[in-house]
């Protein structure tokens, strides 16, 4: 029997931070909190490993939680002074979702749960405050009804509007405790005809009831999709944390808010935060009511008339401020913080690692650095690899002329221009056919994750710096402005206004969510300047790193991108995509055509001056840095119209006979082109095709060399090797041509052959191939599909099933499956070293841009990772982060 019940409370607990898989960062956090000696109110967290019991056990828990559950309720009451249940002194909770990982508003919370029709009373006499009691109580029922029961809560939202419309009032503050006496009636009765059942009355069953439902909120749509879009697995699973409830809805004394000890857009080492006065803490994310400035500073900034926390509660936030400073020299990093003041009284409800934009992350480590909070290589391991990516695509042209729509507040920084739409089903519906969008929103909720995700910003009408678009948008790294208050959104017309104007869904907008504009139409945008902390905490990363990183590129304008971010050569340059340029295409298909190597060499001596030039700007721009050119791989009949339309057109460009390209068409035709008449076994068949390349790279090689004064030396890559002797017939030609080049240029060169290691075979076999192969480079995409038996394009269909059922954890496709893929690799590295101690090593799938594959590249020792241009910051951080351990 596992301990299943954790404590904390009155400055000591029974876990800490470092229990975080366990307790979740919420209960971590709370445990740790509460060792520091700084004001939580007690309670208990229910263990991850619970979450696990639950749903391996048909959503039954283990027998002994009840008892434990129980005992830590009695302690609780010890602390408070309150017994749950109890009708004169009742002890309510809340009950919370927390994962080990955050997941903002993606799981479910409870509220004020223990009031009943009976303790709802002893509430406003224990507070002298009925109003805030009874306000209390119908929060319950609306919380508890929409988590627990399964009433939605536009049901409530319904009944709450038009009481507030019959009486002629805005706020929810201005309604009286008989306003709310009557509305609790009035929930009770739609709990009652919405599920059959009274609303529950018993506080035990309250608990379960809640407990249960934040277990089952992690199997939730919105949590799944969140776990996809970040690789969180599902087998982690979600602790439950149940605390005695503080009041901030207690009157003009208490207050509730949402706060970060830096700037989490700009990384400035302020206070950062929004609270409201006499409020609970779903209000101020919630954006019904519009939040106050927490610091003086910020009122003034934003122009607000409203109090700051700093002059409203001196006291309080005189105490919020120390903490603040304690949790960020304690964690050594900036904290996101949940509070409530209780009739002047602070109490700390949470605190984590707070989810910053690109450049705020950039800043705060550079600037901890400074200050002597963290190391250089902290700071390399304190950013996220994938959130670069934020920086690296382009921002507004100041000089741009601008027609601005509306101004709102900067939620998160970024710009981006795009279609309006109003769901997110239309927003992944654009998204997925390449379609820029912009999501506009009232406000947005979990359940918007999924088009958040595949909009390019975000726009809403209400909430704040702190509500759920903004929190969620900065996560994710997207532009989003918040709080248009002015901006109206007619969902049924598919129209949003403002100042007059009226767009309507499918116009353009443009959106910048540094400054909280919004403007009509495309804007020019402008790329942007990698330089200061980007520059510095990259040299510390380049400075740790092992691995050097590569590029994906076939174009000039693909190599000198990836120049610009630091990638140091080419780790794959595909040929094939030169010859599906329209003036190459017919002396393509000329050669395949042909019905002999002598109509087949003519054609290729079009091509050749092509790729000649090709191969030797590319060679140019990586002035002296290794360049892995990639023979022809794909089979023929990709360069063959399909219709008869256009084999009549290709016919008569090429004076040709349309019944026998009709039949060439027929002839290249394959069952699966995949693994059919492709790679190496197209050089085996034609080899004029490979010695036509070979020619093209040594003569671009010689003329770059003497245009640059940099030494030139090409990596010839012959793809889908699986037999030593395949490399061997195809080396003998390229080595051969190498000679004919240098003898007719009485010019000296340096090169290298290898292979692409994307079969199995292959892999198995390396000790043998790496006899002829001077480099290696594992093509990851094909590794995956041969070893998996599985077509990348095919695998849409089920692999989401697999990822729902937690039958893997991650589209394999995606990050690097390390126990089957990761081991051929493995396998193949250590066999061709064996043959070939100082054999050149590296990846050139798409897995060469992801953190995670990068990592298991290091465990390897492989000497580079090839990935596309905009990934090669990403991949030089997580190299170094992998040589960090």
């Amino acid at each position: 029997m596992g301990k299943w019940v954790y404590t904390f409370g009155d400055g000591s607990a029974e876990g800490d931070a470092s229990q975080r898989d366990l307790l979740g960062g919420k209960g971590a956090n709370l445990a740790e909190m509460a060792s520091l000696g700084l004001p939580v109110p007690p309670g208990m967290t229910i263990t991850t490993e619970v979450c696990t019991y639950f749903y391996e056990h048909d959503r039954n828990y283990p027998p002994e939680l009840e008892a434990e559950v129980n005992a830590a309720l009695d302690k609780i009451a010890a602390s408070t002074g309150r017994t749950f249940g109890d009708p004169k002194m009742p002890l309510l909770v809340s009950v919370r979702s927390g994962a080990r990982i955050s997941m903002p508003g993606m799981m479910d919370t409870v509220l004020n749960l223990g009031l009943n029709d009976d303790t709802v009373g002893a509430l406003a006499e224990n507070a002298g405050d009925e109003r805030f009691a009874v306000d209390s109580y119908r929060r319950f029922i609306q919380m508890y009804g929409d988590v627990v029961l399964g009433v939605e809560m536009r049901n409530f939202d319904e009944h709450l509007e038009a009481l507030k419309e019959e009486k002629g009032i805005e706020l929810d503050t201005e309604l009286t405790a008989d306003d709310w006496r009557g509305l609790i009636e009035v929930y009770k009765e739609l709990v009652l005809k919405e599920t059959g059942k009274p609303f529950p009355q018993d506080p035990k069953d309250q608990l379960w009831g809640a407990i249960g439902a934040v277990f089952g909120s992690w199997r939730n749509d919105r949590a799944i999709t969140y776990r996809r879009l970040h690789q969180i697995p599902e087998r982690w699973g979600t602790a439950v944390t149940v605390q005695a409830m503080v009041f901030g809805n207690m009157g003009d004394t208490s207050a509730t808010g949402v706060a970060f000890t830096r700037n989490p857009s700009t990384g400035e080492k302020q206070l950062y935060g929004e609270f409201l006065i006499n409020a609970q803490g779903e209000d101020v994310v919630a954006g019904i009511r519009t939040p106050q400035d927490i610091t003086e500073r910020a009122r003034i900034e934003a122009g607000s008339e409203r109090p700051s926390l700093e002059r409203s509660l001196p006291d309080a936030f005189k105490q919020f401020r120390e903490v603040c400073d304690k949790l960020e020299g304690h964690y050594r990093d900036v904290q996101d913080l949940e509070f409530t003041i209780e009739r002047g009284k602070l109490w700390m409800l949470q605190t984590r690692a707070g989810k910053r934009t690109a450049k705020a992350a950039l800043k705060i480590a550079v600037d901890m650095v400074d200050e002597g909070l963290i190391s250089e290589d902290e700071a390399v391991k304190r950013i996220e690899p994938n959130s670069l990516d934020q920086l690296l695509h382009p921002m507004i042209d100041p000089k741009a002329k601008t027609d601005q729509f509306a101004k709102a507040l900067p939620a998160s920084p970024g710009a981006a221009s795009g279609e309006i739409v109003f769901t997110s089903e239309e927003a992944e519906r654009l998204a997925a056919s390449g379609r820029p969008c912009i999501l506009c929103r009232i406000e947005t909720s979990p359940e918007d994750i999924s088009g958040m995700h595949a909009a390019g910003g975000i726009f809403t009408t209400r909430g704040g710096m702190t509500s759920h678009a903004a929190v969620v948008a900065r996560g994710m790294g997207k532009p989003c402005v918040s709080g248009a208050g002015g901006v109206k959104i007619d969902y049924a017309k598919g129209t949003i206004s403002s100042n007059g104007v009226t767009l309507k869904a499918g116009d353009k907008i443009t959106i910048d969510g540094g400054t909280g504009e919004v403007f009509v139409g495309e804007v020019p945008m402008l790329k942007p300047e990698l330089s200061g902390d980007f520059q510095r905490l990259m040299g510390w990363a380049d400075g740790t790193r092992r691995m050097r990183v590569r590029t994906n590129a076939d174009t000039p304008h693909d190599a000198k991108t990836a120049r610009e971010f630091g990638a140091e050569g080419i780790g794959l340059c595909r040929t094939e995509h030169m010859f599906f340029d329209p003036a190459r295409i017919m002396a393509m298909r000329e050669m395949i055509l042909a019905d002999d190597t002598d109509g087949r060499r003519a054609a290729l001596d079009k091509l050749l001056p092509m790729q000649r030039e090709d191969f030797t700007q590319l060679f140019e721009i990586m002035a002296g840095l290794p360049v892995t050119i990639r023979l022809l791989d794909p089979p023929l009949h990709e360069f063959i119209p399909h219709t008869d339309e256009e084999i009549s057109d290709v016919a008569r460009a090429l004076g040709a006979d349309p019944e026998k390209l009709k039949n060439r068409a027929r002839m290249l035709a394959e069952f699966n082109p995949m693994l059919g008449h492709r790679g190496v076994r197209l050089a085996v068949s034609y080899p004029e095709i490979a010695e036509m390349q070979a020619r093209a790279i040594f003569e671009a090689a010689i003329a770059a060399a003497q245009k640059t004064g940099a030494p030139v030396v090409p990596e010839v890559m012959v793809p889908l090797v699986g037999l030593k002797s395949e490399l061997e017939f195809v080396k003998k030609r390229i080595d051969a041509t190498a000679k004919a080049v240098s003898e007719e240029t009485g010019q000296t060169f340096t090169y290298q052959v290898g292979t692409m290691v994307e079969l199995p075979r292959a892999a198995l076999n390396a000790d043998k191939i790496a006899e002829q192969a001077e480099f290696f480079s594992f093509g990851t995409n094909d590794l995956t599909q041969t070893t998996f038996g599985i077509s990348r394009d095919d695998a849409g269909v089920f692999l989401g099933s697999y990822l729902r059922e937690a039958i893997i954890d991650v589209d394999p496709f995606v990050s690097l499956d390390t126990e089957g893929v990761g081991e051929l690799i493995r396998i193949g590295a250590e066999r061709g070293r064996a043959t070939r101690p100082d054999i050149k090593l590296g990846i050139c799938g798409e897995h060469g841009g992801d953190p995670a594959s990068i990592k298991f590249c290091e465990t390897v020792k492989l000497d580079y990772v090839s990935c596309s241009p905009f990934r090669v910051p990403i991949a030089r951080l997580a190299a170094a982060q992998a040589a960090l351990g």
